[in-house]
């Protein structure tokens, strides 16, 4: 069906309620409304589905929820995990409890037993769920940190891992298959709950996963030292991590710590940000404010579903800095390798694991320490994987920690997905841990550059939206293909990386290899100073995202070399 067709079939369904016509009527005479909603379909990828609230088979609504959710069934069904079951949990944002209900209530409907949570969750903690009750799969509707306006659907399998792509495929083929207004089977969901269709998971699960996220301390009596003086600040951007968050780091044993109480309100319009995004330094504002007043030390934001976690740390002049995610991912590497031996927790053959597009001083440190460092694509799922193999695969290490430059973390076995409630506990201890020793973070981390070598890394999107916005990022990727830049910020290319032909390429001797991980639409140009420029498309948003990882000997250095790649690689969109 074209645009037209498919908006009509919406209009005249049956199952339209007179708020639904409402809305249609709205955008009936709007022909970039419609395009957008009704020309195309929401992909279901590894990542499940991520869009804009709204009717039409391109958004986030109780059908597009429902249908997905009956092909997700129909793979459970076919993998005879009927029994095994589902967890399902959910974040704060508008209509997340709603679309949760309804995907209880289709799994249940196909007999599927399913564990829905009893109100919002953190992400982590339904990754831990479904390993701890051996479900067969996972959902969580959350979008992340993305604005109010978009939620979305994560499928899970019984790793604890978002789904591989194998099974996201098989489920994207059952959805084409499925009607949108009939195709799905709903159970009642009272009825299903008094029956035991449906188990609601509460405080016992709370208490299982605290138990699990406490056990990845290292140090928590330092806290106890410093507690007297250490004051933090915390907020949770009005997500799911008001509870839990609050509740390990006073059970660390911290005393002072300050919750930002407009933003502990679970909020779905998120009213007091323009995103609820700890990246961004202006989710900070009121954080800032309160550290000022009760003379804290740091500032910690998770984000909505509290897999994400930014921090703001005081330099030297007192002033509050952020703190990148690869900054804080170093910093934690090292001290998780510090701590680990001091306290005699190191085991014999350590191994930490970071995502292709994360900075190589984690590389460095790694290479100084003798721990073992995996690169992987970008993905927690990736993450995920290394760590699966070694646990059941035979691979001999054990698992010190994850990261990926965009804020998210994980230590221990327990999950299969970065979790800000540990990495606040870690961060907490880390921060006390220096604060003993008369450092901030800031200061801690000026410290990791002088003994490993100055490193500095970029992140720059470029938005590609609107109705050609996929075909314009398509056609950006094939120009780089076919075109690939000679030479970067005044240095020349040495070296390609086309992950999604799967090989790398020394352009001096013409030397081709594997990159040894799976396909994906991501290009890597080395410079010939070590440097690296990474470029791919975004999995959720409409943008091209460019990676810049640089090293030298000085930030001073470091930063023309980070100005000049940024100006050059700016020209890729062109």
């Amino acid at each position: 069906m074209n645009c037209k067709e498919q908006f009509l079939s919406w209009k005249n369904s049956t199952k339209m309620t007179a708020e639904m016509q409402k809305e249609l009527h709205a955008v009936e005479k709007n022909e970039e409304l419609l395009a957008l909603r009704f020309g195309s379909s929401l992909t279901f990828g590894t990542a499940g589905l991520r869009g804009i609230m709204a009717l039409g088979p391109g958004c986030m609504n109780v059908f597009t929820v429902a249908q997905a959710t009956q092909g997700l069934a129909n793979l459970i069904c076919r993998e005879g995990g009927h029994a095994r079951g589902v967890a399902v949990a959910y974040d704060t944002r508008n209509n997340s409890a709603e679309f949760a209900r309804i995907a209880a209530c289709v799994l249940a409907a196909n007999g599927v037993r399913v564990y829905l949570f009893d109100g919002p969750r953190p992400t982590p903690e339904l990754s831990f769920a479904i390993r701890a009750l051996s479900c067969q799969a996972g959902i969580n509707i959350t979008a992340s940190h993305n604005p109010k306006e978009y939620n979305g659907y994560k499928a899970y399998w019984e790793d604890g891992a978002q789904l591989p792509p194998d099974h996201a495929a098989t489920v994207s083929a059952e959805i084409a298959k499925i009607d949108m207004f009939e195709g799905a089977e709903f159970a009642d969901y009272d009825e299903a709950v008094h029956t035991g269709r449906i188990t609601l998971l509460s405080n016992d699960m709370d208490d299982r996963y605290m138990q699990a996220v406490k056990a990845t301390a290292i140090f928590p009596e330092v806290v106890r030292e410093v507690a007297d003086d250490l004051r933090i600040v915390y907020t949770p951007l009005h997500g799911t991590g008001r509870i839990l968050v609050p509740r390990v780091i006073r059970e660390l044993g911290l005393s002072n710590l300050y919750t930002v109480e407009e933003q502990m309100i679970p909020d779905g319009n998120f009213p007091t940000v323009k995103k609820p995004n700890p990246e961004i330094p202006e989710a900070f504002t009121l954080g800032i404010a309160l550290a000022e007043k009760v003379g804290s030390d740091l500032v910690i934001a998770t984000d909505p579903d509290a897999d994400r976690v930014g921090v703001m740390s005081r330099d030297r002049s007192g002033k509050f800095v952020c703190i990148t995610g690869n900054q804080m991912g170093a910093l934690l590497l090292d001290y998780v390798i510090t701590a680990r031996r001091a306290a005699g927790k190191m085991p014999p053959l350590p191994y930490a694991v970071k995502t292709i597009v994360s900075t190589e001083l984690a590389k460095r440190i790694c290479e100084v320490q003798g721990v073992t460092l995996f690169d992987v694509l970008t993905g927690f799922k990736f993450i995920g994987e290394v760590i699966k193999n070694h646990e059941e695969g035979g691979e001999p290490g054990e698992f010190l920690m994850g990261f990926e430059e965009s804020y998210g973390y994980l230590f221990g076995g327990y999950a299969r997905d970065k979790d800000a409630v540990s990495a606040t506990m870690l961060i907490c201890e880390m921060t006390a841990y220096y604060r003993k020793r008369g450092l901030t973070l800031s200061d801690a981390l000026a410290d990791l550059f002088e003994r490993y070598g100055y490193y500095r890394d970029l992140t720059h999107d470029i938005y590609m939206e609107g109705l050609d916005g996929i075909e314009r990022r398509r056609r950006m990727m094939t120009s780089l293909r076919e075109r690939m830049p000679q030479s970067l910020g005044g240095y020349k290319v040495v070296r390609v990386g086309d992950y999604l032909a799967g090989t790398m390429t020394d352009l001096a001797n013409g030397d081709v290899t594997p990159t040894g991980l799976p396909t994906s639409d991501v290009l890597s140009f080395e410079t010939a100073v070590g440097d690296k420029i990474l470029v791919r498309p975004s999995g959720t948003e409409p943008k091209v995202k460019i990676y810049i990882l640089a090293h030298g000997e000085s930030q001073e250095e470091l930063a023309k070399k980070i100005n000049a790649y940024l100006a050059d690689s700016q020209k890729f969109a062109n």
